[in-house]
This record gives C-alpha cells, structure tokens and sequence, in this order.
C-alpha cells in the first residue's frame, strides 16, 4: 500500500465522519417539519437516487451474483436499522447528544471486527474500547446537555451504533469485490423499499400524508444536504476508507463526528454543554488518540 492510499484510506472515513457532525443539527432541526422514519426515508431515497447514477457513469459493469445481492440486502436491512433507531433516537434526544452516543459505533466495530473479520483485538483497541464505554456512560450519567436523557432515545441510538458497526464489517467483504462505490449504492437501493414500508406505517399511525409534508426551500434544502452529502458522498467515503485500512481503524475516525456534532449543537441549536459531558467526550477523544498512536 503507498502512502497516497494510506492517506486516503484515512481522509475519506473523517470527511465522513464531519460530514455526519452536521447531520445531526439539520436532521434535528427537519423533524419539526417532517416525521424521523419519513425523512430517513426520503434521505437514503435520495442518496440511492445518486448513487446510481454515478455507479452508471463511472464504474464498469459488474453482475453481482444471488449471494452477493444476499449480501447486499442484508447490508441494506442494516442500513434500515441503522437510519430509523438514529434518527428516532434523535428526535428523542439533542442533536449533540445523539452525535456523542453514537460514538459507542467504533466500539462496537472494534470487537465485531475481531470475530467476523479476524481483525486483532490489540491492548490499545481493549483500552480504546474501555475509555470510551466510560465516556459514553458518564455522557448518560450527566443527564445530556440539557439536564434530561430521554431512555428510549439513548437505547435506539445505541442500537443504531451497532447497526451502523455491523454494516461496516460485513460490508467489508462486498467492498473487496466490488467497490466502495457499487457497495453503498447496492446497500442503499436494498434500504429503500424497507424504509419505504416503515414511513408509509409512520405517516399513517400519525394521521398525514405525503401531500401534507411542507415543501418551503428550507426544508428541501435539508433533505438535499441529508440525501446527498450525508448519505450518498459520506457513505461511499466510509467504504473508500475499508478500501485500504482495516474496520477497526474507519470506526476510530467516527469519534469526529460527534465533536463537531456537539460545536454545531452548542453554535445552532443553543444547546448547553456540560461538566460530565466535556468529560466523557474527553475519554472518547483519548481512546482514539490510544488507538491511532498504536497503529502508527
């Protein structure tokens, strides 16, 4: 590998993760306007949308075969959980808290990594994991940034944490065959047909429909930034980095995302940060810093 890749290997996984840093401010701010499970629909419908017409473009014609699109599908059912438990959760929660309880992902990845993908599980990635869990719990403990954790919120977005972890590691596979390219936009049109159904169930148990979503620039503004930079651009990063680096070290770079989730939180939504919130994403920062340092 040269360096130029390594390079890549780690810039395309942190545009992502800073990409997503935003994700949550705009996605908070869009459930005002449109229901969670609704615009996760309308986000990953996009992105497919995208996806596919780049994946027409620029790569050369592969046939997947009926395991690979077994594969496929079951990356996009991840990609189902991942986006309605994130997105629910959020709406539940702050937009800084669900970007810092999100971080629990590189955690997850780690140790899943080490027994779907035999990735090693070193002294530094067993402390990495350790500081982060007590950072997560102390960000729980502190009552979020606002003095109140919703339950049901900080337990979806920590099943969106390990949705999101599982649909790196077995992407892996698929991305070694393919591409990163044809991976997510393969994961992304399986995704859409699911979220589908689950928004058509929201919109009806609460009574709207379709019509009756707004459509002012601003709020198709924010779908446009959540289905094309947050998920079209920023999931094929995440796989372009699982193209030269390994799941453990993509999922370490996910930690910049909730600090600049947390700036834009603070900056945006005028939400407070703190004592045990500064602390516990200080151990978040550290089990990254413990991790990078060994790898280097």
């Amino acid at each position: 590998m040269t360096r130029t890749e390594r390079i890549l290997g780690i810039l395309a996984p942190l545009t992502t993760a800073i990409i997503w840093g935003g994700m949550y401010v705009v996605s908070k701010w869009g459930f005002d306007a449109i229901p969670p499970v609704t615009l996760g629909f309308f986000r990953v419908a996009l992105g497919a949308v995208a996806l596919v017409a780049i994946v027409g473009y620029n790569e050369s014609t592969r046939t997947p075969t009926r395991a690979d699109w077994r594969g496929f599908t079951g990356l996009g059912a991840l990609v189902t959980a991942t986006i309605v438990t994130q997105f629910v959760g959020t709406d539940l929660t702050t937009a800084s808290q669900g970007s810092l309880l999100t971080v629990a992902t590189p955690v997850a990845t780690l140790l899943l990594a080490a027994v779907v993908v035999d990735e090693p599980l070193t002294r530094a990635k067993v402390t990495a994991v350790g500081l982060a869990t007590v950072g997560t719990v102390l960000v729980v403990a502190d009552g979020g940034l606002d003095g109140s954790l919703d339950p049901a919120g900080v337990t979806a977005l920590l099943g969106a944490s390990v949705a999101w972890a599982g649909y790196t590691v077995w992407g892996k596979p698929l991305v070694a065959r393919f591409s990163a390219l044809e991976t997510a936009t393969y994961a992304t049109v399986t995704a859409a047909p699911m979220l589908a159904v689950l928004a058509a169930g929201e919109l009806w148990l609460l009574g709207r429909s379709v019509w009756s979503l707004p459509t002012d620039p601003a709020v198709l503004a924010a779908v446009a930034y959540l289905g094309f930079l947050a998920t079209a651009v920023a999931w094929y990063l995440w796989y372009k980095g699982l193209e030269y680096v390994d799941a453990g070290t993509v999922s370490v770079l996910f930690v910049v995302q909730p600090l600049v989730g947390t700036a834009l939180g603070a900056a945006l939504l005028g939400e407070q940060i703190g004592p045990w919130f500064l602390v516990g994403g200080t151990l978040l920062l550290a089990a990254v810093v413990v991790v990078g340092r060994a790898r280097s």
